[in-house]
């Protein structure tokens, strides 16, 4: 596969020369699974006597970060709405807030770090608890920068692996829910694994396996989709019992696509709890995925960026609900393309989104024949012809792109400046993912959306959503209704109660 290159997420500053090639000296030694806590004095042994995960990991914080004022610390969490549970008593881990607070290695691993200005709060609060092998749940919207929050680390664990007698192929694996996130993934921890020299493979449906094949026999990490990669385990193309390090990204969406019992298989191959590292990613916290992730982790440690009790979208993107009637619609799309493609804004990107591809297909052939440079990416496509779509997208050489949700996740597309959605999605969590496509790593976002009465189920969902945002709610909105009806289920109805699997359950004491 072709090297792309990286995505920024951040602003563009120049790292610090003397970060560019930093050397190990006088590293300290601990012992093995020691962590260190708020301040040199508070050390804690996480790993219990058969824990086999940490025995070669030691993360010890910088002095300079360990001599950052508690109350500065205490500050960049609140500003970043931070919230960590940590199951043990002692200190959490002191967030590396500056690429010079990472800890020292002897290779050029930073080196592409010089493209980002600082790191984003996933990261910062992500990274000494990866590199002190904890096991990790991540809670945070699309595009605050997750994958070199479990990336970075995954690449140096793969790298003490690889000097070790414990070498192993593969010693990493990153799961991901759909081809187009995997692939993104691949791209971006390319331009660091290339610094290292350690082979990445990625695999998904929709590609000739042969050559997966050829990629996978020299790959330290494997980055795949849950289809792709238990045909592989089925004939035994790939042994994942050296797995150390398992990703498991955009895990609500994984539920979601109904991948759970593939993804229960596929880890029934890998080292139990005891002997990997588990790395846990998801925009959403529901009760599925935090049962998912109390039978995948051991003692894990659950970082929150913001509110993940309710669905709630990027307060940068401003958020328009326009209700119209179902013919107003392709009028009003070609009013909103003119309006925000005209002039100055020729070269915007747009991303419109419909809810089924046959929609998606006329919509496209609509827009192409007003004279808009447009493609399309919906899963009657094949896989060359979507990744033609979204190069032709990434690159610029079209400004508009109309997709099905198959895009609405996890896909990092730079410089969105409208998401558009044509036809509302079937959930609010839908709603959501759409519109991260817009606003993202810290800049302004504008989503327009055309909601019908077809759609006033959902009106009250998308009324707390706004709210929520701090965004209008129009009126014409509010007479569809704000309640928001309870969920069924398919074969209990109303009256089914989902269990939260990972509470322990209270002693009822009688007395004689």
């Amino acid at each position: 596969m072709a090297k792309r290159p990286l995505q920024t997420e951040a602003n563009v500053e120049r790292l610090p020369s003397e970060l560019k090639r930093r050397k190990k000296k006088n590293s300290l030694k601990v012992t093995p699974g020691t962590v260190i806590g708020q301040n040199s004095k508070s050390r804690r042994n996480i790993p219990d006597g058969n824990d086999k995960r940490a025995s070669d990991s030691r993360y010890l914080p910088t002095p300079e970060l360990s001599a950052l004022p508690q109350s500065t610390i205490d500050e960049y969490l609140s500003s970043n709405s931070i919230h960590i549970a940590d199951p043990s008593t002692d200190p959490s881990l002191r967030p590396i807030t500056s690429f010079s607070f990472l800890p020292e290695s002897s290779n050029d691993l930073y080196l592409p770090l010089e493209k980002f200005s600082s790191p984003t709060p996933i990261q910062a609060v992500s990274w000494p608890l990866a590199f002190a092998g904890r096991d990790l749940i991540g809670v945070a919207e699309t595009g605050s920068g997750k994958t070199l929050a479990f990336g970075l680390p995954c690449l140096r664990r793969v790298l003490e692996l690889n000097n070790s007698e414990t070498s192993c192929k593969p010693c990493a694996l990153i799961i991901t829910p759909t081809r187009e996130l995997a692939v993104q993934i691949y791209d971006q921890l390319l331009r660091f694994s290339s610094a290292v020299d350690v082979g990445i493979a990625c695999i998904y449906g929709g590609s000739p396996k042969d050559h997966q094949r050829r990629e996978i026999r020299n790959a330290s990490v494997v980055i795949a989709t849950p289809g792709r990669l238990k045909d592989f385990q089925a004939d035994q193309t790939i042994n994942l019992s050296g797995v150390k390090y398992l990703v498991l990204d955009e895990a609500d969406r994984m539920l979601d696509k109904g991948f759970e019992q593939d993804i229960q298989d596929i880890v029934k191959g890998i080292p139990s709890t005891q002997k990997r590292q588990t790395i846990m990613f998801t925009a959403t916290w529901p009760i599925g995925v935090r049962n998912l992730a109390a039978s995948f982790t051991k003692n894990p440690v659950t970082v929150t960026i913001g509110d993940s009790s309710d669905i709630r979208a990027n307060k940068r993107i401003k958020q328009i609900v326009e209700v119209l009637q179902p013919y107003e619609k392709d009028s009003r799309l070609l009013e909103l393309l003119r309006r925000y493609q005209d002039g100055a804004k020729n070269n915007h990107r747009i991303l419109v989104f419909c809810l089924y591809k046959k929609e998606a297909m006329r919509v496209e052939r609509f827009i192409g024949s007003k004279g808009f440079k447009v493609a399309g990416i919906h899963g009657d496509m094949s896989q060359t012809e979507r990744f033609r779509s979204l190069e032709a997208f990434k690159s610029g050489s079209i400004s508009l792109l109309v997709a099905t949700d198959v895009a609405a996740r996890g896909l990092d597309i730079p410089a969105v400046k409208l998401v558009l959605n044509v036809t509302f999605p079937l959930t609010i969590e839908d709603y959501v993912h759409r519109i991260g496509r817009t606003g993202r790593a810290g800049a302004e976002g504008l989503a327009i959306t055309l909601f019908t009465e077809r759609d006033k189920a959902l009106s009250g969902p998308l009324i707390n959503v706004l709210r929520a945002a701090d965004q209008d709610v129009p009126e014409s909105l509010l007479k569809f209704g704000a309640t928001v009806k309870k969920k069924q289920h398919e074969s209990y109805g109303a009256f089914f109660r989902e269990m939260d699997t990972t509470k322990v359950a209270s002693r009822i004491k009688f007395e004689d």
